[in-house]
């Protein structure tokens, strides 16, 4: 091989490690700021510099008493430290033949010395250069200094390359870097508005199933495809940040139409994976938020970024920017989760309230549905809307349901002591049903408070049967065969009533209200609602219409011979207090009206 193949070669390799390295258009570091103002004051000269030297330019990672980031790289002296990989000292521009003529020759510059940043493996980055613009010697313990400084440099190159900087798959800078990069950006320009996405190249449940199919190391190989294709799409003017399993982001160019950005990124990067057989078999979604470096923290940056690409996997063209109203709502329901445990031991947060149920024939009450009420100490009252279905698909959901049944059966005593016999209905989750020693727990309750089986009601939803079928099957036999009464819950809302009603246990369906509420509409509704009842009745069921609030409506569906009812027109969810009074009113106005023969 020729000097000049070597030495072509050789600058190759030098311009990879280069590369590898991340470096390159990358904002300022206090790290290596530090470093070159002490350049500068050990040399008493207005201009130092951490120099990189790229293919054509010499790019400055850190720079004082500079304003421009970079210059040409030829007739730059710190060229020359690059390809020698030793110390260059020009004592006057003026006087030296080579570069007399150069850029900075001609702007004025007089002196210059610089050491070379060497990597480990031999190659030579560029230089430690301090300059100034009168001419000056150097003594041995300055050019040892500059050394000692040039070394310090590349300590802290490799530091950050090689603990917690750097993707060892990817080989891209990684999230602790992404946020280092936003905290300088804060300090280099605090006021310029960005844009910056996030790329999220699979679902996590996509991620398992190729996995479990082609082994850990091909979905490496999908990582690394994913990297070198945006890394393509991003262009290798901008940094891309590997900063989660699947996740990739950039910042965008300044002053670019976001949308139309977007778009394009997005249609690009659709377009490659459809080329790409095991791209097809992803699905990509994007993240997008707009930040002003000194207003929003890195943290925060990056956990808009997490927000918007979750938002984006249920938008139909898998695209989300940051929405602070959206945001606020899921950490509110997060915050809901993560003080229901607290909320549970306390003694002041968590209560029942009842509902009568009525039985229409007779007008009598004849039982009470629980509903759980929670009185936040900060967010005050929060809807059981809201709080419920968080909770209970959390771990918690086990332990709502043993609360509300375990106040309720304490509420269900005191009014048999009362002389009350009434039922009192409890909720149960999915998650119950999957508790292989629930219905030995509800018995266990019953049998505790000194109540037989029949002053319990359980009501169970059709969904949350057949999340498991078999194992919800098996745990309404039992609780059947315990003398316990089931009942279905919002019935007509899910997609299998039939066989719901066909293959259950239950002894009561409670039709919804969604349905009890559309009575007024017209024939077509009380001919649907006829029809629920009728068949619920023909396969022997007792049948409960919930949301009734008006007079009108309660005569409907007595003519329907519905059996029970609850809803506005009767009472609304009574605090324990006034179940009482109101029971006693309403049993009191009801002899009124049966002496009176309306």
């Amino acid at each position: 091989m020729s000097e000049t193949s070597r030495h072509e070669r050789f600058e190759e390799e030098r311009l990879s490690a280069l590369q590898q390295l991340n470096l390159l258009d990358t904002p300022p570091s206090e790290s290596f700021d530090r470093i070159t103002r002490m350049a500068s004051q050990i040399f008493n000269v207005p201009i130092s510099a951490v120099s990189l030297t790229d293919r054509d330019r010499q790019w400055f990672k850190s720079r004082v008493g500079v304003d421009h980031c970079s210059i040409p790289r030829e007739k730059a002296p710190c060229g020359q430290v690059a390809e020698t990989a030793d110390v260059l000292v020009i004592s006057d521009f003026a006087r030296d033949a080579c570069y007399a003529d150069s850029l900075l020759g001609r702007s004025g510059i007089r002196f210059y010395a610089g050491a070379p940043l060497v990597t480990r493996e031999g190659y030579s980055l560029g230089a430690l250069c301090v300059l100034g613009t009168e001419p000056r010697s150097v003594a041995e313990s300055e050019v040892a200094a500059l050394k000692d400084l040039a070394a310090m440099v590349m300590a802290q190159i490799e530091l950050q390359h090689a603990f917690g900087r750097i993707d060892s798959l990817s080989g891209l800078p990684n999230r602790n870097q992404f946020l280092d990069d936003l905290a300088d950006l804060a300090v280099e320009r605090p006021n310029e508005d960005r844009l910056v996405i996030l790329v999220d190249f699979a679902r996590p449940e996509q991620i398992s199933a190729y996995a479990r199919v082609m082994g850990p190391a091909r979905v490496d190989d999908l990582v690394r495809d994913a990297a070198r294709e945006l890394r393509r799409l991003v262009g290798q003017e901008r940094t891309l940040y590997h900063t989660a399993a699947t996740q990739f982001v950039f910042l965008a160019p300044q002053d670019v139409q976001q949308d139309d950005y977007v778009r394009r990124l997005m249609e690009g990067h659709q377009g490659a994976r459809q080329r790409s057989m095991t791209g097809m078999l992803l699905t990509s979604a994007i993240g997008v938020t707009v930040f002003t470096p000194h207003e929003t923290g890195p943290q925060d940056v990056l956990r808009a970024l997490y927000s918007a690409v979750q938002d984006a996997r249920t938008s139909p063209d898998l695209v989300s920017v940051y929405s602070s109203v959206a945001d606020e709502a899921y950490q509110r329901r997060y915050r809901l989760l993560q003080d229901f445990g607290p909320a549970l031991l306390a003694d002041d947060q968590l209560r029942l309230v009842f509902q009568p149920r009525i039985d229409l024939p007779t007008g009598r009450c004849i039982g009470a549905e629980a509903l759980l009420r929670w009185n936040h100490p900060v967010l005050g009252a929060v809807s059981p809307g809201e709080f419920v279905p968080v909770i209970e698909h959390s771990p918690h959901a086990q332990a709502i349901t043993a609360f509300v049944l375990e106040t309720a059966l304490v509420q269900a005593r005191r009014w048999q002591e009362a002389g009350r016999r009434l039922v009192v209905s409890v909720n149960v989750s999915a998650a119950n049903l999957h508790e292989t020693s629930f219905g030995n727990s509800v018995q266990a309750v019953l049998q505790r408070h000194g109540l037989a089986p029949e002053h319990l009601e359980l009501e169970v939803t059709e969904s949350s049967v057949m999340q498991d079928a078999d194992e919800g099957r098996r745990q309404l036999d039992a609780l059947a065969a315990a003398g316990i009464r089931l009942a279905i819950d919002d019935f007509g809302t899910g997609y299998s009533s039939l066989a719901c009603l066909q293959d259950l246990p239950v002894h009561v369906v409670k039709i919804d209200q969604s349905f009890v509420r559309k009575l007024a509409d017209g024939e077509r509704e009380h001919s649907l609602l006829r029809s629920m009842i009728g068949l619920s009745h023909d396969l022997g069921y007792r049948v409960v219409a919930e949301g009734v609030e008006t007079g009108e409506v309660a005569e409907l569906l007595k003519a329907m011979n519905c059996d029970e009812v609850q809803g506005y027109f009767f009472a609304r969810p009574l605090e324990v207090s006034q179940f009482a009074a109101w029971l006693q009113e309403y049993e009191r106005s009801d002899r009124c009206e049966q002496q009176s023969g309306v």
